[in-house]
């Protein structure tokens, strides 16, 4: 007989969901930006959504504030987290520094082989962008360059650069919250096709442009406080998750 946890007012059987689904989840959703920076995390709902207990949710919850994705505020509880001008700024240098020695692993373990799944993956971006699926085209945007450092065989580099995209997000929704500019699928053929050529400082060069042109489209001369958002929008985004 599965164990009872409660969500408010309701009895709800605990699922099997673990910390770290439950944590994916929720990273997923903020990466996807269904869940925008300053949204409560309020760990009621939460274990209504994910049917487990305030335990196993808290831990997902410590996990993802230790990632840098969730801020704890004394008193209120737990929210995405509203990165400031001085964070966007050092989230993309990061991003420079790390994604030139994913395409340095590139050249050590080769590329050629993997040329096949980056292009497959860029006609998914251009399809997205075809339909005018906003949410679609943010996830593939940041998975593109996820899937490079998959690629590279270095999984340090892949957790590096995951936290990294994910951060990534959070900045562009606040500085950027109209989404007026993706990082798009033309920007990263160039770096395919770059390392189609065997032309590896190419393919640094265009991945710097790609990502200084990225964090030139933000609005970086005034911070946003983000908001508060009802509690609702937690049902609606992890069911999505």
């Amino acid at each position: 007989m599965s164990r009872k946890v409660t969500g408010g007012d309701k009895q709800l059987p605990e699922t099997k969901l673990t910390e770290k689904q439950i944590y994916e989840r929720i990273w997923r959703s903020i990466a996807e930006r269904r869940l925008p920076p300053g949204t409560r995390l309020k760990e009621e709902r939460l274990c209504e959504i994910f049917g487990a207990s305030r335990p196993r949710i808290r831990r997902a919850l410590d996990q993802l504030t230790h990632d840098g994705l969730v801020s704890h505020i004394p008193n209120r509880g737990a929210f995405v987290t509203t990165p400031s001008v001085d964070e966007a700024r050092d989230v993309f240098f990061t991003r420079r520094v790390v994604e030139r020695g994913v395409i340095d692993a590139l050249k050590k373990h080769g590329a050629q082989d993997k040329l096949a799944a980056l292009e497959a993956h860029i006609a998914e971006e251009r399809e997205a962008l075809a339909e005018g699926d906003t949410a679609r085209i943010i996830r593939l945007s940041g998975a593109f360059h996820m899937l490079l450092a998959e690629l590279a065989a270095s999984p340090l580099l892949a957790d590096i650069l995951r936290d990294l995209v994910s951060k990534s997000t959070l900045v562009t929704a606040v500085f950027q919250p109209k989404c007026d500019t993706q990082c798009g699928p033309d920007e990263h053929a160039a770096i395919v096709a770059a390392l189609a050529a065997g032309d590896f400082d190419t393919a640094k060069t265009a991945m710097d442009e790609h990502l200084q042109e990225a964090e030139r489209t933000l609005k970086l001369e005034a911070s946003s406080e983000g908001n508060i958002l009802q509690d609702d929008v937690l049902g609606t985004a992890l069911s999505e998750g």
